[in-house]
């Protein structure tokens, strides 16, 4: 296959996964969290400006960027999920999946990582919130 007709399937699939238009300016989005305290996201030009925009934000809500490692960057910032695990000895913490192609993806990908057939060690995990391309939070209400 030439690469025009590779380009043209490419951008085919991505319409019909529902890829929504990004923000002309971003070319990605970071998350950053402090263990049980809080985190934070930003959505930005480069990783670097945009992982120390997301600890910072952390830093706001958590007081001290030291506890705000960065959790995820992805090129393209797409939609994102955010999911809370809870350790069965009763830690818990976030993580993070992005750049996917549409909201119904986000989610998808969400429920892959609290599938507990693959993690025996997890007592819950639950899909809390969405980031839209733009880096808006979405509430997820029983999705």
């Amino acid at each position: 296959m030439n690469l025009r007709k590779c380009a043209a399937v490419l951008s085919a699939a991505c319409l019909m996964l529902g890829g929504a238009a990004l923000p002309s300016q971003a070319n990605g989005i970071a998350f950053a969290y402090a263990p049980e305290q809080g985190g934070g996201v930003c959505v930005g030009e480069d990783a670097a400006s945009t992982i120390d925009c997301a600890r910072q934000k952390c830093a706001e809500s958590t007081g001290s960027i030291e506890d705000c490692a960065p959790m995820a960057w992805c090129e393209g910032p797409g939609w994102s999920a955010g999911v809370g695990v809870m350790h069965k000895e009763g830690i818990h913490w976030s993580e993070f999946t992005c750049g996917w192609p549409s909201r119904e993806a986000a989610i998808a990908a969400a429920k892959v990582l609290c599938d507990l057939s693959f993690r025996e060690y997890i007592q819950s995990c639950s899909a809390g919130v969405i980031y839209d391309p733009e880096g808006n939070e979405i509430i997820l209400d029983g999705e």
